[in-house]
Parts: C-alpha cells; sequence; structure tokens
C-alpha cells in the first residue's frame, strides 16, 4: 500500500532500550494504559482494543484500556491513577485529542486538512502526576486506526500474524523512540482487494471456521486491509452477497472505516446472487424494466449512510 512516506526507510520507532525523550510503552512488565474517550469513532475504540492485544502478544502483559466518558478531562485519568498513558483519538471528534489542541499541549498543524494521516508524538506531563503521554493522533478515523496498527507493527506484530500464523517478535521493554512519527497521507486515495474465484477453496474454510463469509469472517478481513493501510473491499460475490448473507457486515466495514464496493456484474450496491433469491422476471432491463429498479433501490436504501462506491451499469448474468 503506497505512502507518501517510504516505510522501508524509517527509523524505528519501538525501541527495546530507552534513549533520552522516549516514552515507556512496557518497561519492567509494566504496560503504559491506553485510553479512549467515548466520543470517539466506535471503529477507533474497537481498534483501540486490538491494539492491547497486540501489545500483550508482544510482550506478555496487557494494557488496562480506559474508555473514558465524554466530558471528562483527558487530565482526570492520569491524575487518579499516575503513570505512563497512550491518548488515541481523532481530530475534530470533539474528545481528547480536541481537548490537547485546545489546551495548546499539542500541535496538529500536520493534521489539519489532511486524509488518513497520523500523528504519534510525545507531549509533556501534567506538572501534577508522573504521567508521561504518548498520543496516536488521526486527521480522521482511518488515520487514527492507521496510527494504532503503526505502532503495533514496530512494536512486532505482523500485518499477516492471524492470517499467516506470523508469530510476534516477542521483547522485554519497550520505548517509543522521541520525536514526530507519521506515514504521511497515502499516494492512492483508495487502496484495496476484491475477493475473487474465492470457491471452493476460501469459500470452503470459511464455512468450516466461521459457519460462512458471515460477520466474524468479514472481521478478520477488515481487520487485514487496516493493518496493510488499505481501506477498500469488494466482497465475495460467488453465490454470496455480503449484505444479505449477515447484515452486520456492512455496519461492521463502514464501523471499521473499510469502504464496500461491488463488482461489474452487481449494481447498485446489490449481489447477483440476490436478484436469484428475490427477483422477479428475467434479468433485462427492456423486459423487466419496473422490477429492476425497484430492485436496485433497495439497495441503495439498504446503503444508507454507509461509506461506499456503487458500481453503475448492468452486464449479462454470468459474467
Amino acid at each position: 500500500m503506497a505512502s507518501t512516506v517510504d516505510a522501508a526507510s524509517r527509523e524505528a520507532v519501538v525501541l527495546e532500550k530507552s534513549q533520552p525523550g522516549a516514552f515507556p510503552l512496557v518497561v519492567d512488565g509494566r504496560p503504559a494504559r491506553l485510553i479512549v474517550s467515548k466520543r470517539e469513532w466506535p471503529g477507533v475504540a474497537r481498534v483501540a482494543r486490538l491494539l492491547c492485544d497486540d501489545l500483550e502478544r508482544v510482550s506478555g502483559v496487557r494494557p488496562e484500556l480506559h474508555e473514558v466518558a465524554p466530558d471528562t478531562s483527558v487530565d482526570t485519568p492520569m491524575a487518579a491513577s499516575p503513570g505512563p498513558a497512550v491518548v488515541i483519538g481523532t481530530l475534530g471528534r470533539g474528545g481528547l485529542v480536541d481537548q490537547l489542541v485546545r489546551d495548546k499541549r499539542l500541535d496538529v498543524a500536520d493534521l489539519q486538512g489532511k486524509r488518513e494521516k497520523f500523528a504519534i508524538v510525545k507531549i509533556d506531563s501534567l506538572e501534577e502526576a508522573d504521567a508521561p503521554t504518548l498520543v496516536i493522533a488521526g486527521s480522521d478515523k482511518r488515520g487514527a486506526i492507521y496510527g494504532m496498527f503503526d505502532l503495533a507493527a514496530q512494536a512486532g506484530v505482523s500485518p499477516w500474524h492471524w492470517w499467516a500464523d506470523v508469530p510476534p517478535s516477542r521483547r522485554g521493554d519497550l520505548w517509543v523512540a522521541p520525536g514526530r512519527h507519521t506515514l504521511g497521507e497515502p499516494a492512492v486515495e483508495f487502496r484495496g482487494i476484491f475477493i475473487n474465484d474465492e470457491a471452493p477453496a476460501l469459500a470452503g474454510w470459511a464455512h468450516e471456521k466461521f459457519g460462512g463469509c458471515n460477520s466474524e469472517f468479514y472481521a478478520k478481513v477488515f481487520e487485514l486491509i487496516l493493518r496493510l493501510r488499505g481501506n477498500y473491499l469488494w466482497p465475495a460475490m460467488w453465490g454470496r452477497s455480503l449484505f444479505d448473507d449477515d447484515p452486520r457486515s456492512q455496519r461492521l466495514a463502514d464501523e471499521y472505516g473499510v469502504v464496500i464496493g461491488t463488482s461489474h456484474h452487481e449494481p447498485m450496491m446489490r449481489a447477483h446472487v440476490e436478484w436469484r433469491r428475490y427477483g422477479e422476471g428475467p434479468w433485462n432491463y427492456d423486459k423487466n424494466r419496473d422490477a429492476l429498479r425497484e430492485f436496485w433501490r433497495e439497495g441503495i436504501r439498504r446503503m444508507d449512510s454507509c461509506e461506499s462506491f456503487v458500481t453503475i451499469g448492468m452486464r449479462g448474468d454470468g459474467d
């Protein structure tokens, strides 16, 4: 997945030994807390929980995740329980990151107006609390998610850890290097995959593992796409419908920030198998215009506010 910054040329973000100005992520078996506002995007909170999983995989100890009430001051959990903290949030969401910006403790000039960009940076501690603070700030929802997954990758968790059984790099102490860490904006706006020709191999495996290509299966797909800094998916289509087989899948994609499109054979957000299930009459616009138009309208109604790409056009059945 392309970026304006060459990821391979970056200096190490997560270190095993301290240096001046570094942030103690996990030291002597004690992990920093993660703090997220309940005002945050649900997908950001979901990935914060995955970051806890990742840090436990690497260090053997699990960080606590504090999901604080919407109007909670960012200083409250730090003063109440001294120690290192990682504050996670999205610019403009009205949560903890915006508080830090308002208080002039966090500079976000390089994030404002940007697409899918993040910054990982240590900020000054409170005078009254021993609370070194690391901030993972996103210019938008996907930016914050990419920031968390980037930290996990730098700590030693491969994006393929689940799909390809890649073991994490076990470490003792984890320090975040001083400085401002980012990968910039992605060079290509939409980046993703098409699950094509999935039967019988992937489809059979998904049936054995999850009971089908349902929301449990797609949660793993969405996570992989985001770990690879993608944001786009054409779902499986051979006798399947992401939308109809398990309606939770479409909402889950939107929660994660994965844009859903459909193949050249699936106009107006309707999988072709749905015509076989619910359509009446021939798949022929000249002969069955009204039924087809209503069928397609339902795809757009069902899409609602979910971030989507709509295919327009009609092909013959069977591609």
